[in-house]
């Protein structure tokens, strides 16, 4: 059974707050713990500015596939685009990085809750999943950092910093 744009927007809301808490109950030693060891070797900071830049961009796919548009470009390389918005990040504190997710995702949750059924069938193109649904795409904002923590919530069990 499809979702609806209110329950996609209040899931949002919710996974938005847990997410908050979850990055905002790990100290500042932590966060330089790193999580993934291929490619950049991400630690926990540079995991949630990762979640912030996909949150920011699923904004703009978002909005280019209810305007009309076709969402992500054919052959645009997400691994590329994640590691470069990374990066630019820098050393941005974690508390300026939790401020800007939740800023973003806010808008994200009005922008959901604002669809309508209608809008949830419309087709775009995500780097990950392909042509899909917005509704989809959607779900897929929050299930991605599900997956993210479930890694850090991993990494920090463990007590690795490899």
């Amino acid at each position: 059974m499809p979702e609806t744009a209110d329950r996609l927007g209040e899931r949002l809301s919710i996974e938005g707050y847990k997410t908050v808490e979850f990055f905002r109950a790990i100290d500042r030693e932590q966060m330089e713990c790193t999580v993934y060891t291929e490619g950049s070797c991400w630690s926990v900071r540079q995991v949630l500015a990762h979640i912030v830049s996909a949150e920011h961009a699923f904004t703009r796919l978002i909005e280019d596939v209810l305007g009309g548009g076709h969402g992500a470009p054919e052959g645009f390389e997400i691994d590329r685009f994640n590691e470069r918005e990374v990066a630019g990040f820098g050393s941005t504190a974690s508390s300026d990085l939790l401020q800007q997710f939740e800023l973003y995702r806010r808008v994200n949750v009005e922008l959901v809750s604002g669809m309508i059924q209608e809008d949830l069938s419309r087709v775009g193109r995500h780097p990950f999943l392909g042509l899909a649904p917005l509704e989809d795409i959607v779900k897929l904002l929050y299930r991605h950092i599900q997956i993210h923590q479930r890694y850090v919530r991993r990494m920090l069990a463990a007590g690795l910093d490899e």
